[in-house]
């Protein structure tokens, strides 16, 4: 298979609008779309969906961007400083997004005053905890879409492969070599965490200890990360990808988790 998909949808002088961006929007859209019927489900209000995607839309782009730029490659953008802001252009790290969200919550729940009782609007009070089992459900979501416009984008490419299944991407190099469509993989497996999270939300949501899901995400998601790392086109830093010495410690975060709360 050969990759020869132009990124660029349309382009107007210096105007340009790109697969990439266009599937990170829909991606956001989506998200928001299942958080408010989330939401809704829990006798939470939209507005507070609303409000909170916002800061987490913000937040997560920042944090996603920053995090591109300082593991992957700051001598680029040191030399390029435009490039920073140019998001359509891809490049956003799931590690620096996953922290810029965490951070980006911690800040939310800084300024929003929850309720403490039953409003009369029908908003029930509510922890921070049951919040971040509802907003993680949609995030490998639109983790799928931005690897889709990785794939659209010729980046994050594999390494060298006989495979059948192999791809050929002219944008990354001329000599044509076959290579493991990583951006596919990790879209693939995004899909399968975002239907298993959905699929015990609504079988167990009852019976579920607060930050499963989170922790649920956390642990299936860097873990496949990690092993993905191994077929893509990264240098190694003592044996390992920047990408698996940084899912690392996520892991065993959700290893940790889990062995806890078993034992509790």
């Amino acid at each position: 298979m050969i990759n020869n998909i132009n990124p660029i949808i349309f382009q107007y002088n210096f105007i340009s609008i790109r697969w990439y961006g266009l599937f990170l929007v829909i991606g956001i859209i989506l998200s928001l779309y299942i958080i408010t019927k989330l939401f809704k489900q829990n006798n939470l209000s939209k507005e507070l969906a609303y409000d909170l995607v916002v800061w987490l839309t913000i937040g997560g782009l920042i944090g996603a961007r920053l995090g591109h730029i300082i593991f992957y490659n700051l001598s680029y953008f040191w030399h390029n400083p435009i490039e920073i802001i140019m998001i359509n252009h891809g490049g956003l790290s799931s590690h620096g997004m996953t922290i810029g969200l965490i951070i980006t919550f911690w800040l939310w729940l800084r300024h929003y005053s929850p309720p403490k009782k039953e409003e009369s609007e029908g908003v029930l009070a509510w922890s921070w905890k049951k919040i971040v089992d509802l907003i993680i459900i949609p995030i490998p979501l639109l983790a799928a879409f931005i690897r889709l416009g990785n794939f659209f984008n010729s980046e994050i490419v594999g390494r060298p492969t006989d495979l059948p299944w192999g791809v050929y991407f002219p944008r990354y190099e001329l000599e044509p070599i076959l290579r493991h469509p990583s951006q596919i993989y990790e879209m693939l497996i995004a899909l399968i965490i975002y239907h298993l999270s959905f699929i015990i939300y609504k079988k167990y949501r009852n019976k579920l200890p607060q930050l499963f899901l989170t922790n649920f995400f956390i642990l299936t998601y860097f873990s496949t990360r990690f092993l993905i790392e191994f077929v893509k086109e990264y240098p190694l830093h003592f044996g390992l990808t920047t990408g698996q010495w940084l899912s690392i410690p996520f892991i065993l975060w959700g290893v940790w988790w889990f062995i806890y709360n078993y034992k509790k």
